[in-house]
């Protein structure tokens, strides 16, 4: 499949995706008018919802910028946001989320971060949000285990398989430094498969490339292993981070006026909604997310309102980083251009 044409998918299925999501929110027939109950949502409380999304956003990007300063690159904490905000810009255009963290290293390599080290500094953050994100869905899962079976009946094998397979990535990130050699193997022999099939054109050159970026990897995450105080540093932005794409719905619940269900009852069903949805393969988990979001809210938010509360709530966690993004990308571009021309009047003439 041509490039051109998984891109035009991708597009596609976040397209289709909008399309949904704003079909459910305006063809409720009990709600004659959707956009004076949009109109009439709280600002203080949307203020709110931005300032999760801006959190959700601000400290990933600290994360990285933290440990790459303690690793010697001078980067600016303005560069960091840009890569952060490219890497969340194509992990919601690309299935499964795949296209996120290889731009956010491109990103990074750019602004003079190599590709080890970019690598790590998106696995770092990888591992640490899947650290936080699996503790604190069971602490809550656990504390309200009778709320969540009721309200998920017998749609809590769906938050169950969430929870595992969100678990499993941490030791198979961890593997790729603690088991070295196995995962040196394995890369070479996908690297020959590679070759065989006509999409890896220089297998020593594939293999000396990954030999590098494996071997950086490891030193970092064994040096960051030795260092508790940065690990800490991490999990803490990691608790920002993650706090902040999930405590969104508290914010959309207040805005609409809603009340009856407690805070600590909001963020377990938003834990659990994020652990389901977030492994399926599509852009943004789109369907997963919008289809959860009417499973999981049912009851909670009235059936005349949950199809408004499901557009705002996914504008703030998904659209606005498009929208962002696709600034954000350009932007680079342009900065990027600009810093070469200056370099190129820095360089003496030989």
């Amino acid at each position: 499949m041509k490039i051109n044409l998984k891109k035009l998918l991708s597009y596609g299925l976040v397209a289709a995706s909008i399309v949904l999501v704003i079909s459910i929110a305006f063809s409720n027939s009990e709600l004659e008018d959707a956009w004076k109950a949009l109109e009439s949502l709280s600002p203080v409380w949307v203020l709110g919802i931005f300032g999760c999304w801006f959190a959700y956003m601000f400290f990933d990007a600290l994360s990285g910028w933290i440990y790459l300063r303690r690793e010697g690159f001078r980067l600016s904490l303005w560069r960091a946001v840009i890569a952060c905000l490219i890497g969340f810009y194509y992990s919601n255009i690309t299935p499964s989320s795949a296209g996120g963290q290889p731009m956010q290293v491109n990103s990074l390599r750019k602004a003079g971060v190599p590709v080890g080290y970019g690598t790590m500094t998106a696995t770092v953050r990888f591992i640490c949000n899947q650290v936080v994100l699996v503790a604190l869905s069971l602490v809550f899962w656990v504390m309200n285990r009778d709320f969540v079976a009721k309200q998920l009946g017998d749609a809590v094998w769906l938050a169950r398989l969430g929870w595992i397979v969100n678990f499993a990535s941490i030791p198979l990130c961890l593997m790729a430094a603690f088991q070295r050699n196995l995962i040196q193997r394995i890369a070479n022999w996908v690297i020959r498969l590679g070759v065989k099939v006509h999409l890896v054109k220089n297998e020593d050159a594939a293999i000396a490339a990954t030999t590098i970026v494996l071997d950086t990897y490891h030193t970092a995450l064994v040096a960051l292993s030795r260092r508790p105080g940065q690990i800490m540093v991490q999990l803490l932005c990691s608790c920002g981070s993650v706090l902040g794409v999930i405590g969104s719905i508290f914010f959309v619940y207040h805005a609409f006026g809603f009340s009856g269900t407690p805070w600590y009852q909001l963020l377990t069903i938003s834990f659990l909604l994020f652990i389901s949805a977030s492994y399926t393969p599509l852009p943004g988990a789109s369907g997963a997310q919008e289809g959860g979001f009417l499973l999981y809210y049912k009851g909670i938010i009235p059936g005349d309102r949950i199809g408004l509360a499901l557009l705002v709530w996914r504008f703030f966690t998904y659209y606005l980083f498009l929208i962002v993004g696709v600034v954000v990308v350009i932007w680079e571009k342009v900065l990027v251009s600009l810093e070469k021309r200056k370099k190129a009047k820095e360089t003496p003439p030989e």
